[in-house]
């Protein structure tokens, strides 16, 4: 058994299942990009830099998007080696498995559920807020209690100090989830279509408040640009280190979670060896200019102490005389929501995809693709199914602190792994290679295995729990049903071809 959990998947299987793919190959390179910057572009820039800022780094803000992005580069840069070598759906899942083995895949994979289905489910409940918002401005107030799951309804009348209310669902959350789902079933190609409207939206909108912005900055405002270090109510706030612009990157980190999920669409690009490594990085870089160049303005704007930490884009605008504005920003931030769901869900479809296809999971349940639309649909209708009750009828605020452990694992493995496959098999094709390993490597998994000290003590506990149920889960049914063997049985008799000719011969002369 010990020998078994670290079974390597051959690359002769990979290329086999390349080969194979049922998936309908339409993506360019731009268009992955643009899946790319709908997964990056969310809510988190219309919410984390306010807090970013105000707690902790004032107009260095900008430093702490810059640090965080160069962490994040070290592990695209990984992703992106892995993308041109095993261009197949299974991202980080996939990649550990063709060098770390089965049980390291098998982990990856199951706290993959954490950025992808459970990062979905908490987005769909933030969608649902600025929703809410939307309405508000619009002059329409729904009742509470079909705005929020029974939980937070009943938290909400108690601070109003009104009754609670008998029966609470998230209607709004619920709706966007199928909405999302029923996209991803048409098709590969209509949900590039509706994420490459929602990322035009957007873009514009964070192009408005960068160029608007730059007119009303007050120089003053950046004076001191990295705010001294103080203790206020025995909590470090500001300076360089704890509390202050490294606790800030770690904040604004979590507001680039996503960009992996463009390895995740390697079988529906028409060239992944080159276009998933480029969208990989692209994305990212993309983002990364516009987040620094976002929180310049808003901290020249307003004084990083009177930014609004629940809404600090629109607070910065309302404080120059643009109340309009806010209403652009709340629609923005919807619309970005709307694509990082999309995004997120297309990504964990895929993995259950790649999983099944191993024997991992169940293939008829994860791994069916439709003959018509070219999609996982049974997997799509579980995961839309899942997220939609979850995001209804449940307070996620401790899952969502989860999503981020699952993502700087996974960020970390594959940091690793890049450097394992080139000292194990230095002479595979490498259409793209990640420069200067092993520093790249070296510093990707610091950097991410170093943010994970930031997390909180009770979420490291969930997360552990979480990991056990996945090992159950591995011993019970995935070891057992593994394909790995199987593959490595056709490789020793030549292949899979070598085995269908040799079937073929013996069914052509029965004395064989």
């Amino acid at each position: 058994m010990a020998k078994n959990i670290w079974r390597v998947k051959p690359m002769s299987a990979f290329e086999a299942d390349m080969k194979k793919n049922d998936l309908k190959r339409v993506l360019t390179k731009w268009g992955l990009t643009s899946l790319g910057i709908g997964a990056i572009i969310g809510g988190g820039i219309f919410t984390l830099t306010g807090i970013a800022a105000h707690n902790h780094a004032g107009p260095a803000l900008a430093i702490a998007f810059a640090i965080a992005g160069v962490g994040c580069l070290f592990a695209s840069l990984c992703y992106a080696e892995f993308a041109s070598v095993l261009p197949v759906e299974g991202s980080a899942y996939a990649y550990s498995y063709g060098t770390m083995g089965e049980v390291f895949a098998w982990i990856i994979g199951w706290n993959l559920i954490l950025e992808y289905m459970m990062g979905a489910t908490t987005v769909a409940v933030a969608w649902s807020g600025y929703f809410e918002k939307l309405l508000h401005q619009c002059g329409i107030h729904p009742p509470m209690w079909l705005m929020n799951d029974p939980v937070t309804a009943a938290q909400k009348a108690h601070d109003a100090g009104i009754a609670a209310p008998s029966f609470a669902f998230n209607l709004p959350a619920f709706l966007i989830t199928w909405v999302v789902t029923s996209i991803l079933v048409k098709g590969i190609k209509e949900a590039a279509k509706t994420n490459n409207l929602i990322v035009i939206l957007k873009l514009a909108v964070v192009l408005f408040v960068i160029f608007v912005g730059f007119f009303f900055i007050d120089t003053k405002n950046y004076t001191p640009f990295v705010p001294a270090a103080e203790v206020i109510d025995g909590v470090s706030h500001y300076g360089w280190g704890f509390g202050g612009v490294l606790t800030a990157a770690s904040i604004v980190f979590f507001a680039y979670i996503g960009f992996d999920a463009v390895s995740t669409q390697s079988g529906e690009a028409i060239n992944p060896k080159k276009d998933v490594p480029f969208a990989i990085i692209a994305s990212l870089i993309i983002c990364t200019v516009l987040y620094i160049a976002v929180s310049l303005v808003l901290t020249g704007m307003v004084g990083f102490k009177d930014l609004d930490i629940k809404a600090p884009v629109a607070s910065a605008f309302e404080g120059i005389g643009m109340p309009w504005a806010t209403v652009l920003i709340t629609i923005a931030a919807v619309a970005g929501l709307t694509s990082v769901m999309l995004v997120m869900m297309l990504g964990q479809t895929r993995v259950f995809l790649g999983m099944a296809k191993d024997g991992l999971l169940p293939f008829k349940i994860f791994g069916v693709v439709h003959k018509k639309f070219k999609t996982p649909y049974r997997s799509t209708l579980i995961v839309g199914l899942i997220i939609s009750i979850v995001a209804s009828l449940t307070p996620i605020d401790k899952v969502a602190e989860m999503c981020s452990m699952g993502t700087l694992l996974a960020f970390s493995m594959i940091s690793v792994a890049v450097l394992i496959l080139r000292i194990k098999q230095p002479d595979l094709p490498r259409p793209f290679k990640t420069p200067f390993l092993p520093v790249v490597s070296i510093l990707g998994t610091l950097f991410n295995v170093g943010l994970m000290f930031f997390v909180k003590p009770e979420t490291w506990v969930a997360f552990l729990i979480w990991t056990g149920i996945g090992f159950l889960v591995y011993f019970a049914y995935s070891r057992r049903h593994s394909k790995v063997n199987q593959y490595n049985f056709e490789q020793s008799l030549g292949g899979h071809d070598a085995i269908v000719n040799a079937s073929e011969n013996l069914n052509d002369d029965d004395d064989k």
